[in-house]
């Protein structure tokens, strides 16, 4: 272990995991891996947790668990404090860290383009207890209802790309197949919801087939969808818009843009105005001979993509595998190869056999229940675990029977609890 290279991997999503599992007893190489949580999370069915859809653990899985076996990966769960790239150390809030390498794997966070507003006011959902607190609070809501202390909810999304589509759609699923027979003393009909799109079109990365289908889709699902509408400002209660009309709403979902997730302490000359750390086309930041960034949080501008190249997951693991035999070229001591992009199409999901997808090669789009399996297909392959894609097939199958939620559970605010405990504390003392 002396004579191995030290390998920092800060990050455990798509792409961080990817390159710690490729090199995974790999002789030259002596591996770090920090995350703040001590599980990896698959982010594209997020939304399915916070509607009730999935359990959180369905879609997540322990790092520890992953590399049991392992003789070269260490793993430490913590937040990454400062970035010193000329000393060559990481620092967090438990220990230090002295690399060799280093692989800047820290995915992306919810944009809110400084609108503090917008970001006190809104959810959003990034991870698994952000999926979760959605999920409590918009039961919460209709519970409310129940017991008159509030109107019937009307729910806002803010953003039209994958996630605000899916999360759209399952709403509207769930307010049409389930509500009505959990809360029969509710009129659903009073519901609304809205899709707001900055742009003109839904999907901006699929092709104008998909995104007018799409479209059509929520429409019929009774989602009142809205591009060219940019929101100025929230104070918790209304939405004020750019066209100079007003939402109520007390429960707003912000997804409209994502930027990069990056500790302090890199240099801000390496730096993009959406936080992505600007890297050639090997993944190394500019400037730099042994740190690495990859997947969201990587910024690698071409001809063909000056704004870089899409924030997806199957970028980030196309990089990362990219990067992992770059590695094992350079313990070789071979020349290392660049990343080439290539794309290969673009698909999101509505609902109940609704689901638009862009292949790239051949070029074709496609609609409908085809389409609505190869989004499923595709998700259960990428999921991590045998037993993961097994439960979360059977709940896929249970809903798509019953039309109903499985996991309609509402959980006591944690804080409640520290209250509670605190405050029984403090009398006995």
């Amino acid at each position: 272990m002396k004579n191995k290279k030290h390998l920092v991997i800060i990050g455990a999503g798509f792409a961080g995991l990817k390159i710690a599992r490729m090199l995974n007893n790999h002789p030259a190489y002596k591996i770090t891996l920090i995350d703040k949580n001590n599980y990896h999370q698959f982010q594209p069915l997020l939304y399915q947790v916070a509607m009730a859809n999935l359990d959180a653990s369905n879609i997540s899985f322990p790092l520890r668990i992953i590399f049991e076996k392992s003789r070269n990966v260490s793993i430490r769960v913590a937040s990454v404090t400062n970035i010193d790239m000329e000393k060559n150390k990481i620092e967090t809030a438990n220990e230090n860290f002295v690399y060799d390498y280093l692989v800047i794997a820290t995915g992306a966070i919810t944009n809110y383009f400084g609108n503090k507003s917008i970001e006190e006011n809104t959810h959003s959902m990034k991870s698994t207890w952000e999926a979760l607190q959605i999920r409590n609070t918009l039961l919460q809501h209709f519970e409310n209802a129940v017991s008159k202390k509030e109107n019937i909810l009307s729910v806002v999304i803010v953003g039209g790309g994958p996630t605000g589509v899916e999360l759209s759609g399952a709403l509207a699923e769930m307010k049409k197949d389930s509500l009505p027979f959990e809360y029969p003393e509710l009129d659903f009909s009073k519901m609304k919801i809205y899709l707001l799109e900055g742009t003109s079109k839904l999907l901006s990365n699929m092709s104008s087939i998909s995104s007018k289908k799409a479209k059509e889709y929520l429409t019929k699902l009774g989602v009142i969808v809205k591009t060219d509408t940019i929101v100025k400002s929230y104070d918790g209660l209304k939405l004020e818009l750019n066209n100079a009309t007003q939402i109520e709403s007390s429960f707003v979902i912000w997804a409209a843009g994502v930027k990069g997730n990056l500790a302090s302490g890199i240099d801000p000359q390496l730096i993009t105005k959406s936080s992505q750390l600007k890297t050639d086309i090997y993944n190394r930041v500019i400037s730099s001979n042994n740190v690495f960034a990859v997947g969201d949080v990587a910024f690698i501008q071409t001809e063909i993509h000056p704004r870089g190249f899409p924030q997806l997951a199957s970028v980030a693991i196309d990089q990362a595998k990219n990067v992992a035999n770059n590695f094992v070229l350079m313990a070789q001591e071979k020349t290392i190869q660049p990343y080439e992009y290539k794309n290969k199409g673009n698909l999101a999901t509505i609902g109940r056999n609704k689901a638009v997808v862009d292949l790239k090669n051949p070029k074709i789009s496609f609609q409908g229940f085809f389409a609505w399996l190869i989004w499923m297909t595709l998700h259960l392959f990428l999921l991590m675990g045998f037993k993961n894609r097994v439960i979360v097939f059977i709940n896929w199958i249970y809903k798509y029977f019953t039309h109903r939620q499985s996991l309609a559970l509402l959980f006591e605010p944690l804080t409640h609890k520290i209250t509670k405990t605190t405050s029984a504390l403090n009398s006995s003392q």
